[in-house]
């Protein structure tokens, strides 16, 4: 994915600008958590007027307080701030604006795709015989979720690839979106869980079980997997959610569905990695109506808490308020501290797959560090760099690119060739298998090239950070960005 090119950065809005805004057009709008709140655009009644506070309207539009980029629920149209104001405008003149845009041929194929699967896919509770159900379930570790749970969100079997199957029905009309397979592989001892998306993880939006929130809810938890989202409502009968990557990221698009809870607990996994997420999500979605359930041997993740016996109402109710004042004792860290001895091998940050040296050297990629590497021209850091960066990303680390030296193509065609292994311009048939499977990498690339202006690079940095939850960036190399008649000046 390429972010916006320097030629046309996304202009960025504030959130003054946008209040102003709505209030010049006599716009009416609530100040929610991420968003605020207005009537929608894209709905039937296309009065020429914005309507008036006095009308009781559902309020269906979000717009977003970082980026001023917005979605209407009721119909899922969707756009920048200036496809916002242009809209308005239309509205104003009496033309009706162009409600969602068709859906592209792939999502439409993707769609079809999925609901050939899900036709052919039995629910879990209707095995042929009991055996293959048991079976079944104490393969995924399910076996203490009931079939009235299962029956609740809908999981289905796909025999012939011995996957599970989660639906992702459209919250506004509940059809058939998309779904997610999930199957079991083990090496060894260890078991690891394979995902695959339809349509592909980046057009896969969905919240597993929003469907079944009734908009009278107000507290939710919000999980990182789809079998922790069973286990806890099987628990606690507390609406609970799945985010469709995991503790990878949480894209800004699905801010508007998490709107109307007061409070939101993150529960999203057992390692420290799914507690700093959890950390960077609450500033996303509010910190003051956030809590997160720090992962620790008394507190797994809670399909594991489900499983073991323990009290998983209990834990939740001793989650911890993610704002903290500006203050704190000892008292107050003294949990943290503990968890940072307990796992002192996660705290050191994630290792690196491709290079046992270099864990010894640096133990493994920490947030908030700078590493810089040197060496003369030619030496190959950007080939070692690539590598480095795509060890961590194929590990679920969000990676952001600045390659200012050499283009993009270049540099993918680099990575692509270290990803597969292999020299693909050999085999070229064998192309699109490992392309699809490099897309589906949590890896972005900025599209700028030569000398820039640092302020641009730093806020389209930070743009990313938040669209992405990008957690490691990769500048090759400084000298490039700079510019060369720079290097007498400390910048």
């Amino acid at each position: 994915d390429v972010l916006p090119s320097p030629e046309g950065p996304v202009p960025s809005v504030s959130i003054t600008e946008i209040r102003q805004y709505l209030r010049a057009q006599g716009i009416p709008f609530h100040d929610g958590y991420s968003c605020l709140h207005t009537p929608s655009l894209f709905t039937d009644s296309r009065e020429s007027q914005p309507p008036s506070p006095a009308t009781s309207v559902p309020y269906t539009l979000f717009i977003d307080k970082t980026t001023g980029s917005f979605l209407c629920t009721a119909t899922l149209a969707e756009g920048t701030w200036q496809d916002f104001q242009a809209n308005v405008e239309l509205r104003q003149r009496s033309v009706p604006p162009a409600s969602s845009e068709e859906v592209e041929e792939d999502t439409r194929r993707a769609r079809e795709d999925a609901r050939c699967i899900w036709e052919r896919a039995v629910p879990l509770w209707d095995l042929l015989d009991e055996d293959e159900t048991n079976k079944t379930k104490a393969m995924f570790g399910i076996s203490l979720v009931s079939d009235a749970t299962l029956k609740r969100f809908g999981v289905r079997y796909l025999r012939t690839a011995k996957s599970l199957v989660f639906p992702w029905f459209s919250p506004r009309d509940a059809t058939l979106k998309g779904l997610k397979l999930m199957r079991v592989e083990k090496k060894g001892d260890a078991i690891s869980y394979v995902e695959e998306t339809l349509p592909r993880f980046d057009s896969y939006r969905n919240l597993f079980g929003l469907p079944l929130v009734s908009r009278r809810d107000t507290e939710l938890v919000l999980t990182g997997w789809e079998l922790d989202a069973l286990a806890l409502h099987q628990a606690t009968g507390v609406a609970s959610l799945a985010l469709p990557r995991g503790a990878t990221c949480l894209p800004p698009a699905l801010l508007p569905y998490l709107e109307q809870f007061r409070r939101i607990t993150l529960w999203l996994g057992e390692d420290l990695r799914s507690w700093e997420a959890a950390k960077l999500f609450a500033r996303k979605l509010s910190l003051k109506r956030c809590s997160l359930v720090r992962p620790g041997d008394l507190q797994p993740r809670p399909l594991e808490a489900l499983n073991q016996g323990l009290n998983v109402t209990k834990i939740l109710r001793a989650a911890l308020p993610a704002s903290h004042k500006s203050i704190v004792s000892f008292r107050q860290l003294r949990e943290e501290v503990f968890g940072e001895l307990v796992n002192t091998e996660q705290v050191a940050g994630v290792k690196w797959a491709r290079f046992p040296e270099l864990n010894k050297l640096l133990k493994g990629h920490r947030r908030g560090e700078l590493t810089i590497f040197t060496g003369p021209t030619g030496s190959g850091k950007t080939t070692f760099i690539s590598e480095y960066a795509l060890d961590l990303c194929m590990q679920g680390v969000c990676t952001l690119w600045g390659s200012f030296e050499i283009s993009n193509v270049r540099l993918a065609k680099i990575m692509l060739t270290q990803f597969a292994a292999q020299r693909l311009e050999d085999q070229l048939e064998l192309y699109d298998e490992w392309a699809d499977r490099f897309e589906d990498l949590p890896l972005y690339f900025m599209t700028f090239h030569g000398q820039q202006n640092i302020k641009t690079v730093i806020d389209t940095m930070q743009h990313a950070v938040y669209m992405y939850d990008i957690t490691h960036v990769v500048v090759d190399n400084l000298q490039f960005m700079m510019g060369h008649e720079h290097l007498s000046v400390d910048r």
